[in-house]
Protein backbone atom coordinates (compact mmCIF):
# COMPACT_ATOMS: atom_id res chain seq x y z
CA UNK A 1 0.00 0.00 0.00
CA UNK A 2 1.10 3.78 -0.77
CA UNK A 3 -0.16 6.43 1.28
CA UNK A 4 0.69 9.67 0.48
CA UNK A 5 -0.21 13.44 1.68
CA UNK A 6 -0.28 16.80 -0.15
CA UNK A 7 -0.64 20.11 0.76
CA UNK A 8 -0.38 23.35 -1.31
CA UNK A 9 -1.85 21.67 -4.40
CA UNK A 10 1.66 20.74 -5.97
CA UNK A 11 1.08 18.25 -9.03
CA UNK A 12 4.04 15.27 -8.74
CA UNK A 13 4.62 12.28 -10.73
CA UNK A 14 6.76 9.35 -9.36
CA UNK A 15 7.16 5.98 -10.97
CA UNK A 16 6.72 2.88 -8.75
CA UNK A 17 9.01 0.10 -8.65
CA UNK A 18 7.99 -3.66 -7.82
CA UNK A 19 9.57 -4.65 -4.70
CA UNK A 20 9.78 -7.90 -3.73
CA UNK A 21 8.99 -9.38 -0.61
CA UNK A 22 11.16 -12.93 0.43
CA UNK A 23 10.58 -15.59 2.94
CA UNK A 24 14.12 -15.58 5.33
CA UNK A 25 14.70 -17.88 7.88
CA UNK A 26 16.83 -17.00 10.92
CA UNK A 27 19.96 -19.15 11.66
CA UNK A 28 20.30 -18.18 15.02
CA UNK A 29 16.21 -18.33 16.81
CA UNK A 30 14.93 -20.32 13.41
CA UNK A 31 12.78 -17.95 12.96
CA UNK A 32 10.97 -17.52 9.51
CA UNK A 33 9.55 -14.40 8.44
CA UNK A 34 8.98 -12.07 4.91
CA UNK A 35 11.21 -9.57 4.40
CA UNK A 36 12.35 -7.07 1.87
CA UNK A 37 15.53 -5.35 1.19
CA UNK A 38 19.42 -5.52 1.12
CA UNK A 39 19.67 -5.87 4.85
CA UNK A 40 17.49 -8.59 6.39
CA UNK A 41 17.25 -8.44 9.86
CA UNK A 42 15.08 -10.94 12.15
CA UNK A 43 12.26 -9.40 13.83
CA UNK A 44 12.29 -12.01 16.72
CA UNK A 45 15.58 -11.98 17.77
CA UNK A 46 17.40 -8.97 15.50
CA UNK A 47 20.00 -10.85 14.43
CA UNK A 48 21.41 -10.62 10.86
CA UNK A 49 22.36 -13.89 10.38
CA UNK A 50 19.42 -14.47 8.14
CA UNK A 51 19.10 -16.64 4.65
CA UNK A 52 16.55 -16.70 2.12
CA UNK A 53 14.07 -19.99 3.15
Amino acid sequence: MVVMCSVGGTDFEFEREEIEVERYKCNDCGNTFDAMGEKVVCPSCRSENVVKA
